[in-house]
């Protein structure tokens, strides 16, 4: 293989989609119509919220979906599949429906973030894909909405790229970091490619480059007079680095009138450093001076610090955040919902004696529920044909505990999935990433307190239809087979 070849993501699949669809089309089962759900299970760090990332890459897969002549010969050399289904993917294309939650959205447990009608073959491909950059940048937004939260209205910048888990984790990442509401990043090529904007000042290795601490502070004020936020750790905050800072500041910025300036602290006990600090600068005349730290930061620290009285403006938060550290897995699935023949949509579900791996069958919907003062006070599924009408009462129940129940009589609501392609066609006018973002501290803002709470959040119901709930518990009575109404098994 040439590594300077640009890679067909087509092939970025689980080898078994590969061997269904071919079992697929030698059983006649191609064209078959299925409806798939992308969901998780668990919001990632026992949070009250995730939020929904990764559709814009998502439509460029789709779009580009094809095999090469390459992709075909290293697929016969594999000696499994038949002719007829390499014939098949000569010609392969997405002719599907695909429904999705838009980006930035807060998103819960159980709610299907994308539902895929296609061919059986077509839905089965797209799985690994879907999965993967849902996965990733919803874990990686969600990472950032905690933090940014903690940090309690500071600017938050993303430092990660060295710690990422490969360059999409870098780049991707980045993007993901930016939808949940850091302010900027590290990461030169996101800016230049989604208008990330990229920021950065100093490594420790300036400072050593330069025969004293304060050359290298003179220097780079010099260098970069509207844009001089000064390392201050590379000896000793106090006792030399933020004493140089103010000498530089005089010598050189205040000449020509420049403000403001900044400092970072990188290690050390930065509530007691950064408060000190914040003493000697004020006492300097420069109460302007912004303070960023750094050094393996997520929100819980972040909020520690803050605790402590830190005198922190900027938080640059690296690792814990590209990587996710605390909990690195998303944990969302792609799941059977439905088939469908001669257009008749016959209901799926898996079963299992783990509760929480039991699927919600059918082809949905998806409606966000709204109180009078605008907030969220639950989601409900229903079954495709089903509507919600506000000028009457609703009554919602917990579907696992069912006597548990509200009825509501003052109520908006938000159908949450969009359609994003017609017949394998893009119908969706993607947003600039600016407006994602914009719209993903909107939505958080309906959430109520509870539900945005670090510890032991209020859990957001999502609720089914009575329609959806007696067609899944028909389902687990039967052994998931669903009776037609003249008592024969719909299959």
């Amino acid at each position: 293989m040439d590594p300077n070849k640009a890679l067909n993501m087509t092939m970025l699949c689980d080898f078994y989609e590969l061997t269904m669809g071919n079992g697929y089309l030698e059983h006649g089962m191609q064209d078959r119509i299925t409806y798939f759900d992308v969901f998780f299970r668990s919001v990632p760090d026992d949070g009250g919220y995730a939020i929904a990332a990764g559709l814009e890459q998502i439509i460029d897969y789709i779009e580009n979906l094809h095999f090469t002549d390459d992709d075909i010969a290293y697929l016969r050399s594999r000696k499994l599949f038949s002719e007829a289904f390499l014939d098949y993917l000569k010609n392969f294309r997405f002719t599907g429906d695909i429904w999705a939650v838009p980006e930035g959205t807060p998103v819960f447990p159980r709610e299907p973030l994308i539902t895929v009608r296609a061919p059986a073959i077509q839905a089965q491909l797209v799985e690994t894909y879907l999965l993967l950059q849902i996965n990733h940048q919803s874990l990686i937004a969600t990472k950032a909405s905690r933090i940014c939260r903690a940090a309690n209205g500071r600017t938050v910048l993303e430092f990660g790229s060295r710690r990422a888990q490969g360059a999409d984790g870098a780049i991707l990442g980045a993007r993901a970091a930016y939808i949940g509401g850091c302010a900027g990043t590290a990461c030169t090529i996101s800016d230049e490619l989604f208008g990330v904007f990229a920021g950065g000042t100093m490594a420790h290795s300036w400072v050593q480059m330069f025969p004293t601490e304060y050359d290298a502070f003179k220097t780079y004020c010099e260098v970069f007079p509207t844009n001089a936020t000064l390392l201050v750790d590379t000896y000793n905050v106090l006792k030399s680095g933020v004493p140089n800072a103010i000498k530089a500041f005089d010598n050189v910025l205040k000449p020509l009138g420049k403000r403001p300036c900044g400092i970072r602290l990188d290690s050390g006990d930065i509530a007691y450093l950064s408060r000190e600090a914040r003493k000697m600068l004020d006492e300097a005349g420069y109460p302007d001076c912004k303070i960023v730290a750094s050094n393996s930061l997520d929100e819980r620290i972040i909020s520690d610090l803050l605790r402590q009285g830190a005198a922190i403006d900027l938080f640059g938060v690296g690792e814990r955040l590209i990587t996710a550290s605390s909990e690195p897995v998303f944990g969302g699935v792609y799941k059977l919902a439905a088939v469908e023949e001669n257009g008749v949509i016959t209901p799926k579900i898996k079963i299992s004696e783990n509760v929480s791996k039991i699927t919600n069958p059918h082809f949905k919907k998806l409606y966000r529920i709204y109180e009078s003062n605008g907030k969220a006070i639950a989601d409900q599924l229903c079954v495709y044909d089903e509507t919600i009408d506000p000028s009457k009462p609703l009554t919602l129940f917990d579907p696992d505990f069912t006597w548990k129940k509200k009825t509501l009589t003052d109520f908006t609501v938000r159908e949450l999935q969009v359609p994003i392609f017609e017949n394998g066609e893009l119908v969706y006018d993607k947003p600039s990433l600016q407006d994602i973002r914009s719209y993903c501290k909107q939505q958080i803002d309906t959430l109520w307190d509870e539900v945005l709470r670090f510890e032991n959040p209020h859990n957001y119901y999502v609720d089914l239809s009575r329609k959806l709930w007696d067609i899944k518990h028909e389902l687990l009575d039967n052994g998931g087979v669903l009776r037609a109404r003249d008592g024969r098994e719909r299959l």
